[in-house]
């Protein structure tokens, strides 16, 4: 990878937010720094606090191990971490030695605010390159109301489900309870359309189960989600690539719990991570495929995680949600089955900084200026200065 000015590239890696996931977003960060080489990356540290505040995280400041610790940890020098805020830069003042430039952006920040395209239009706007999809992907991508529809245009297999709002919702259950009994029954899950880690997420079982299932999603999101519970396996596939993507091996989820929630994806060491996942090769073709096809359809790039439910009975591939930001700890998934496809942890790190540099050279291209012709003019002249008004 070509460095600017024969220097090193400097990666601003974006972390925290004001979203349930934001502990998530600090382990997934640090893996991120971590993995970048100190010989061609210059890493510039960047944090938003629970409540939206953005501070700069110098040298003297660390992320915490695990979720249970949260924001930045200040660190004084010879002394043990002391747990209080990294100061916010005001007035446009910079820290001593900071960077004035950035090459490009790592969004690392999980579910709203970071996987909604709200970050992503603010570095168009700044005409960063940055890691990852845009603004209409990321925001197809968050929304599985909208996702799903998508997914059904472009002939995908997916799982029976109905959108609710939380204003249904607030004039009284009975009725939705009986649009949704009478569309596909129990069991069924329950979800807000826009979230992640499965927050907010519940199997219901029976009426009380599914009365109780949208109030608390209703807490976390306006437009709720209820599907059709699928027996089966839980199978995820990594994808990577701008204009030709490619997917990884596919692995299994057994999850500790009775389905992946936020517990057993973080917190309960007993779920399990099969890699590769013990399906036929026919069907570990078609995951591929499939993956590959939602990554194109929702206009992704750089990378996605797809999820995928495995009928136990029927062994019919169920597309169930695509990851526009997946984790990076530890136990995620996404690096875990790019590394059994031949693709090391510093190597995919690498590729989607290239793939993030090589997509915004193509949107350099464009023509972003138009000059209409004068009266009487033979036609309408094209001005190829970039970033005109």
């Amino acid at each position: 990878m070509s460095t600017r000015r024969g220097r090193e590239i400097r990666v601003a890696v974006v972390f925290g937010g004001r979203s349930v996931e934001h502990e998530v977003s600090l382990v997934s960060a640090r893996a991120i720094m971590d993995a970048l080489d100190p010989e061609r990356y210059e890493v510039v540290p960047i944090g938003i606090t629970k409540r939206g505040r953005w501070v700069a995280a110098g040298t003297h400041s660390a992320l915490p191990a695990d979720p249970s610790v949260g924001g930045l940890i200040a660190l004084a020098a010879g002394r043990k971490p002391a747990r209080r805020s990294v100061p916010a830069i005001r007035g446009g003042a910079r820290p001593r030695g900071s960077p004035t430039a950035i090459d490009v952006v790592f969004p690392m920040v999980h579910g709203t605010g970071g996987e909604d395209g709200a970050i992503q239009g603010l570095l168009e706007l700044a005409d960063l390159p940055y890691v990852g999809a845009g603004v209409l992907g990321s925001a197809l991508g968050m929304d599985k109301a909208l996702m799903k529809t998508v997914f059904r245009q472009a002939g995908l297999p997916i799982a029976d489900y109905r959108v609710l709002h939380r204003h249904e919702i607030d004039r009284g259950s009975e009725g939705v309870v009986l649009a949704v009994e009478e569309a596909f029954g129990y069991p069924c899950f329950v979800k807000p359309a826009n979230g992640g880690s499965s927050v907010g997420v519940t199997k219901a079982k029976d009426r009380q189960g599914l009365v109780e299932g949208l109030r608390l999603a209703a807490r976390y999101d306006r437009k709720i989600i209820v599907e059709r519970a699928i027996d089966g396996r839980e199978i995820e596939c990594s994808v990577l690539g701008n204009d030709d993507p490619e997917a990884s091996v596919a692995g299994e989820i057994i999850p500790a719990n009775e389905f992946y929630d936020y517990r057993a994806k973080y917190l309960d060491p007993g779920s399990k991570l099969i890699i590769p996942a013990g399906i036929t090769e026919d069907q570990a073709r078609r995951v591929r495929d499939i993956a590959v096809r939602a990554f194109q359809a929702l206009d992704l790039c750089g990378m996605a995680r797809v999820d995928f439910f495995l009928d136990r009975s029927s062994e019919a591939i169920f597309l169930s949600e695509v990851n526009t930001i997946p984790g990076f700890t530890p136990i995620s998934m996404y690096p875990k089955l790019w590394e059994a496809s031949g693709l090391p942890f510093p190597a995919l790190v690498d590729r989607l900084i290239e793939l993030a540099l090589e997509r915004h050279r193509e949107k350099k291209r464009l023509i972003t200026s138009y000059v209409p012709a004068r009266n009487g003019g033979r036609g309408a002249r094209l001005d190829k200065k970039r970033g005109g008004s």
